[in-house]
């Protein structure tokens, strides 16, 4: 075969064209875990001057107003009616109850404690993926996300003492809730563009989020400064939109149980944010831990489903 018809073989420009997707798709994905990763010590910012009710329904109304103004800018059609199940599990498990349920845990747990959450969510959000979409992974894939899962829950959990408080119950419930609703936005993503899911799932909130948010803030104190503006601007355009902007169309690319597995990056970025930001001590284990962490994503992302 020549190089001209090399150049010109369709079934080598498929793979060329899906490989491009998938490096795409992976680093879209990473974005959106790092926007996550601030998302514990902005929100222990906010908390400075917001009490947790009043700062979940702010920021959740600030991206709902942001989501609103750019469909209605792009003129996106409203969505299909067999989408609405799915855009409600979205909005009540990523929208609503994660940050609601972190926020609650976060006003007495450190955010290095928070962290065992993201820990385990890549592992719960392929068990949910396998449930609700009969994908099946690897042996080799189980067994490197089980692996990088018990690492950053061990090194979490040593860095807290490992006591189970209420602030825990928090933070595994959340676990549940985002796991179905990423899954779930993963689907979505995957016959909608993933800026709309995200955009649609805000929306579908906003009429509870604003009453919510005026309620909150006539019984909770404001105070406001530098850090709580900070960190409710973050959490409201970084995590709960463009993080998840970014993150629902790199999910759709590479597939929900291999975009999971790169949370396991999260805990280590979040507690390298903690130490920069909050000034929390990070102990020797974190090299290690991390080290530990980013072998099994590797195997992770070889892996075939």
């Amino acid at each position: 075969m020549t190089a001209q018809s090399s150049a010109t073989d369709p079934t080598r420009i498929a793979v060329d064209t899906g490989a491009k997707a998938t490096g795409t798709g992976t680093v879209l994905a990473a974005l959106g875990v790092t926007a996550f990763s601030l998302t514990f010590p902005a929100t222990a910012w906010g908390l400075e001057g917001f009490g947790p009710w009043s700062l979940v329904a702010v920021r959740s109304s600030l991206a709902a107003v942001i989501a609103g103004a750019c469909l209605l800018a792009l003129r996106v059609p409203l969505p299909d009616r067999r989408h609405l199940a799915g855009l409600a599990v979205v909005a009540a498990g990523v929208v609503v109850g994660f940050p609601l349920l972190t926020t609650l845990a976060l006003q007495t747990s450190t955010t290095a404690h928070a962290a065992v959450v993201v820990g385990l969510l890549p592992l719960t959000t392929a068990l949910f993926s396998a449930l609700r979409m009969g994908t099946r992974p690897s042996r080799t894939f189980w067994a490197a996300a089980c692996a990088g899962a018990a690492a950053v829950v061990a090194f979490t959990v040593q860095q807290s003492g490992g006591a189970l408080t209420t602030a825990d119950l928090y933070l595994f419930a959340a676990l549940l809730v985002c796991a179905a609703g990423y899954t779930e936005g993963g689907r979505l993503a995957g016959v909608m563009p993933g800026w709309q899911v995200t955009g649609w799932a805000l929306v579908l909130c906003l009429p509870l989020s604003v009453p919510a948010a005026a309620l909150a803030l006539s019984y909770e104190p404001v105070t406001l400064t530098a850090h709580s503006v900070a960190g409710l601007l973050w959490v409201a355009v970084g995590s709960q939109f463009l993080g998840l902007v970014v993150w629902y169309r790199g999910m759709a690319a590479i597939g929900i149980p291999k975009a999971s597995q790169l949370q396991l990056a999260q805990p280590l970025l979040t507690l390298v944010w903690s130490v920069l930001l909050l000034g929390e001590h990070l102990t020797v284990a974190a090299p290690l831990t991390a080290a530990a962490v980013l072998v099994c994503i590797a195997v992770t992302q070889r892996a075939r489903g």
